[in-house]
């Protein structure tokens, strides 16, 4: 097998971490790796792979057979930054993870999520999940996809930050002072009781109720909101490869990746329904037109989530997943205004980075080698379509948690919010009392300090109802009675 490797500076920059081998600006597999390969494509009759333990001791031995180096992959940015991939190199990468092949020693320590299948093998192989079989179902319909036709284009993957402290040239996370005098208008706010965020034809920014670890569970047994997506548009996977893990300021943007299969039912009922053809639009970049952003929420948050502490983590981190880079002037703007101090010495679009910026690279060549906002391709236009974000299995309070999007969305100056409330009961006035909010013309500095004061009556016990029904005055929450 062979790559001309001649001006590909994208394939130069991830070699080191790759199980191949470089001959006269020729790429070759490894000879042991080749003729393994081989045999087992000949089939079990030839190369004796009949199980799925002697699969798991053929793919341990290729490994073993490799030197790979042990560098470390990744680290957080203090500003963050983007890096891009060509779809045929990502399509590489999977199958090395399909394999097994990357190093994994210390990637925990370097807090880097699980990047090779093994561990959704062994599930498959105990027998345990007809669930687990769909979802590797969904990976091989991939592989099927891009063997008969190579992908071309390419996929970002963008860390954001909001820097803890002062930092010349950035706004920081905000403080309860910035949320509170806010004059920010609300943006509009459309409720979905049915349908699938996935699915929303707006081009709107779509949330990733993600981990703390990009992926999840997705290379393990999870199969709920994240796990599903990482299954349907694989190329979220190679993100798992080299972004370690969230802290409470940072988010994960990720532009481009196409969604290869359909699927049916949720967690244990989850099952691929055959082929889906990406007809989102291409942007200048060679990207689908599939914007996502992951934000992992408080886990088992219990009466804490209410605590002001609390609700600015959860703000702030939805604020630094829908900030979009073209509109910084404008919240630096928003910070001045509300006290916060913004010292501008650098250029105003310093998260994005050149399309074949290495790994290495990435922190310290970040500032002043930038694609223009335009180039980037934001619109005025994209909104938020999001959900329960940290409910469900993460155990939040939905009607706190889709009062915080929408506050974080206000702010970052997206022009709306799709919310899909997957029928979830506490939400069966959600659209009524976004109306009557909007209806008031509350700002967002308004809502958040209504958030708060509910929040904090809560907490001390004076009130033990919804915010919904704490925050309509009585006349209102008759129509509403009336109205379902």
């Amino acid at each position: 097998m062979e790559i001309e490797i001649e001006s590909r500076e994208d394939l130069k920059s991830i070699l080191p971490f790759l199980p191949l081998l470089l001959r006269s600006s020729t790429l070759f597999w490894p000879s042991q790796v080749v003729e393994t390969l081989k045999s087992m494509a000949a089939g079990p009759d030839h190369s004796g792979v009949n199980s799925g333990e002697v699969l798991f001791h053929s793919i341990s031995n290729i490994r073993n057979s490799l030197s790979l180096p042990n560098q470390r992959l990744a680290s957080s940015s203090q500003h963050g930054y983007v890096l891009f991939f060509d779809k045929e190199l990502i399509g590489a990468l999977l199958a090395c993870a399909f394999f097994c092949l990357f190093p994994v020693i210390d990637r925990r320590v370097q807090n880097l999520p699980t990047i090779n299948f093994d561990y959704l093998f062994a599930i498959l192989y105990d027998g345990r999940s007809k669930m687990q079989e769909n979802k590797i179902r969904c990976l091989v319909h991939y592989f099927r996809r891009i063997c008969s036709s190579i992908p071309v284009g390419f996929v970002s993957f963008e860390r954001k930050v909001l820097p803890l402290n002062n930092c010349a040239g950035y706004f920081c996370c905000p403080k309860a002072n910035f949320w509170i005098n806010s004059t920010i208008p609300l943006c509009q706010f459309r409720v979905k009781d049915s349908g699938l965020i996935e699915d929303q034809t707006f081009g709107a920014l779509e949330v990733d109720f993600a981990n703390e670890y990009l992926g999840g569970g997705a290379l393990h047994s999870g199969c709920v909101q994240e796990e599903i997506r990482f299954m349907i548009n694989p190329e979220l996977i190679t993100g798992m490869l080299f972004l370690p893990a969230m802290a409470d300021n940072e988010a994960i943007e990720i532009v481009g990746a196409e969604r290869f299969s359909n699927y049916t039912g949720y967690a244990f009922n989850f099952c691929f329904a055959g082929n889906h053809e990406d007809k989102r639009e291409i942007d200048s970049l060679g990207r689908h037109k599939t914007f996502i952003t992951a934000i992992d929420a408080l886990c088992s948050p219990g009466m804490r989530q209410y605590r002001l502490e609390f609700l600015l983590r959860e703000v702030n981190k939805a604020f630094c997943g829908f900030f979009d880079q073209s509109k910084y002037d404008h919240y630096k703007s928003q910070f001045l205004e509300s006290g916060e101090d913004v010292t501008d010495h650098t250029d105003t679009s310093r998260n994005n980075l050149p399309v074949h910026e290495s790994i290495s690279d990435a922190r310290e060549n970040y500032f002043g080698r930038s694609l223009t906002p335009e180039c980037l391709d934001h619109k005025d236009d994209i909104g938020i379509a999001t959900g329960n974000w940290g409910c469900g299995a993460f155990g939040g309070d939905p009607q706190v948690k889709s009062i915080i999007q929408w506050l974080a969305a206000s702010q970052a100056l997206r022009p709306f919010v799709m919310y899909y409330t997957f029928g979830t009961r506490p939400l069966h006035h959600l659209e009524k009392v976004s109306e009557w909010i909007l209806a008031h013309k509350w700002t967002v500095g308004d809502l958040w300090s209504m958030l708060v004061e509910y929040c904090s009556q809560i907490s001390n016990g004076q009130t033990h109802v919804g915010f919904f029904d704490w925050l309509l005055p009585a006349s209102s929450k008759t129509n509403l009675c009336c109205l379902s």
